[in-house]
């Protein structure tokens, strides 16, 4: 592999480099800060992780169209700081956002100055991310350019289930025994969980450019606590309103851990769903359809059995995807959103009284 400035030198955009400094956020890309000499922009640079991401040129093809189109609606409307309210991907010599060194794969974007990211979920930070996620789905509502699956089936009901079958079908580990009631337990709802996929392919239900990956932490803010920009744009892809909408909650609203041991302490946080859909009803309700608004609050059910799912299919087949810390540490994780999923089911009528409040 070169080194990190033979590396940047592939990028003739970025210029008068006087330091390269690790980043420490972000758990799936190698990141570092390119700073520049006062009077050029600096970079961040980015070692795409292709274990995760295989098809690079897809990925970046995707990100490319989503930043254009948004920066074209910015400057129709007058916005004069487009590098803080948009990415922006430098070129690479080889003409791509991107360049393969003939071990990994690089990109570089402008660092957007002053800015900063939360972590706290708060029903204020909860407002303001479901205002601009659902500001980013609307702006690019008329994308005119088809985006690729970067991770195929990422968020399909049905496809998770029949990984599920084929774990059961294996039991690689031996471990069905265990939990074969939990197992049937969740097969009684896989019908109604699997909702959206059916109405897709009756033609009720749309498809549309998503972010898939929501969450505080995935917005830049300024520091009057503004919001700039979305960031993290691996998983844009066309996906069910849902992805956005019912993934962001089934972190920020659950008032335990993903993998808590104590079940008790599991609860459906209704407040910060209230901050969260009031910001995304009043910013998307110009585009969702009728069918969507009613199944937001089965989205926020769809999630926590979804990730249910996927826990229990890893630990029924041994641990092959997820990192664990002890051997029954999927199962435990399986539990803590099988009863996330359990509260979100319960609360259902109360979010869709809420929800047509704000119709």
């Amino acid at each position: 592999m070169n080194s990190l400035n033979q590396i940047i030198e592939k990028f003739p955009e970025i210029k008068n480099v006087e330091s390269v400094k690790p980043l420490t956020a972000g758990l799936i890309n190698q990141t570092y800060l390119v700073t520049t000499q006062e009077g050029t922009p600096n970079f961040i640079l980015q070692c795409i992780n292709h274990n995760i991401f295989k098809n690079v040129d897809l990925l970046q093809n995707n990100i490319e169209c989503v930043t254009g189109h948004i920066r074209k609606k910015l400057e129709a409307a007058g916005e004069k700081e487009l590098d803080r309210k948009v990415l922006r991907f430098a070129m690479a010599d080889n003409g791509k956002t991107y360049y393969f060194d003939g071990e990994k794969y690089w990109r570089a974007c402008v660092f957007v100055e002053g800015s900063l990211t939360l972590d706290a979920v708060t029903p204020e930070s909860s407002y303001l991310v479901g205002l601009k996620f659902g500001e980013f789905e609307a702006m690019l509502s008329d994308l005119p350019c088809q985006l690729e699956e970067t991770i195929p089936d990422f968020h399909n009901m049905e496809f998770r289930m029949k990984q599920l079958h084929d774990a059961v079908d294996a039991n690689a580990a031996g471990r069905l025994d265990k939990v074969r009631d939990l197992v049937a337990e969740i097969e009684k709802d896989a019908y109604d969980m699997c909702c959206a996929e059916r109405y897709y392919r009756e033609g009720k239900l749309p498809k549309r450019i998503c972010h898939c990956d929501t969450k505080v932490s995935n917005m830049l803010f300024d520091k009057e606590g503004n919001v700039l920009c979305i960031i993290d744009l691996d998983t844009v892809m066309s996906s069910f309103v849902f992805s956005d909408f019912g993934d962001f909650l089934r972190s920020a609203a659950n008032t335990g851990q993903e993998d808590d041991e104590n079940l008790d302490n599991v609860k459906f946080n209704f407040e910060i769903f209230k901050s969260f859909a009031k910001g995304y009803i009043e910013s998307a309700k110009c585009f969702l359809t009728p069918l969507e608004i009613e199944l937001l609050p089965y989205a926020v059910t769809l999630f926590p059995y979804m990730q249910a799912v996927r826990f229990l299919t890893d630990y029924i087949n041994g641990d092959t995807y997820y990192q664990t810390k002890y051997p029954e540490h999927n199962y435990v994780r399986t539990l803590a959103q099988y009863k996330l999923y359990k509260e979100t089911k319960a609360a259902m009528g109360e979010m869709k009284d809420y929800i047509n409040s704000l119709i």
